[in-house]
């Protein structure tokens, strides 16, 4: 009874399970230390996001005119860059009291290099004595003009300086040239671009 029971209960089992058949290889058949891909554990890789990344720069080599014309954009961006922001030397609120001490007032300075071109051609040996003598004095007037001039910027930037910024470490000498220069150079060139207009309180 017991061993006809223990076969009818063995019969029974093996029918309810079904066999899965795998490509797999037996546990014993594989090598100590195996470890089962991805695929035999039924899990994909994910496909790496393409969403954000960069995309791929042109390898056409640009022709003679096109890089020329490249470069000449690029000089005329970092010089338009200029003109607005100016460079390392122009940073700083002194530097930025400075250049509107001089831009909001008219100075002697922008016509120096105009008149010491009148003084050159006038003081010419083939100019009548007159001539001469009348561009030796506009010389001098003009020196003087810029002196007395520049006295003055260096004045009211030596005060507007210590009543705002007391605490400066700026050389005075130093802001005192930067803004001479500067009072010397056509407002159209100046760099950075003047912000005050002829006139305005500073």
């Amino acid at each position: 009874m017991t061993s006809l029971f223990r076969r009818k209960s063995a019969n029974l089992v093996e029918e309810s399970v079904t066999p899965v058949t795998t490509d797999e290889a037996p546990a014993s058949a594989r090598p100590r230390g195996y470890t089962p891909s991805k695929k035999e554990l039924g899990k994909v890789t994910p496909k790496r996001p393409t969403a954000g990344r960069r995309p791929g720069t042109p390898t056409t080599p640009l022709t003679k005119e096109q890089a020329r014309e490249h470069r000449r954009a690029a000089r005329a961006e970092a010089a338009a860059e200029f003109r607005r922001e100016g460079g390392p030397r122009d940073r700083g609120p002194e530097r930025l009291l400075a250049r509107n001490v001089v831009d909001s007032r008219r100075t002697v300075g922008t016509w120096f290099f105009g008149g010491a071109l009148i003084v050159l051609v006038g003081s010419n040996a083939a100019m009548p004595p007159i001539v001469r003598l009348i561009s030796n004095i506009l010389w001098g007037a003009l020196a003087l003009g810029v002196v007395i001039d520049s006295i003055l910027i260096s004045r009211k930037i030596k005060k507007l300086v210590r009543e705002r910024f007391p605490k400066s470490d700026q050389r005075l000498g130093s802001l005192y040239l930067y803004a001479i220069m500067r009072s010397i150079t056509f407002r159209r060139m100046r760099a950075p671009a003047p912000q005050v207009n002829i006139g305005d309180k500073i």
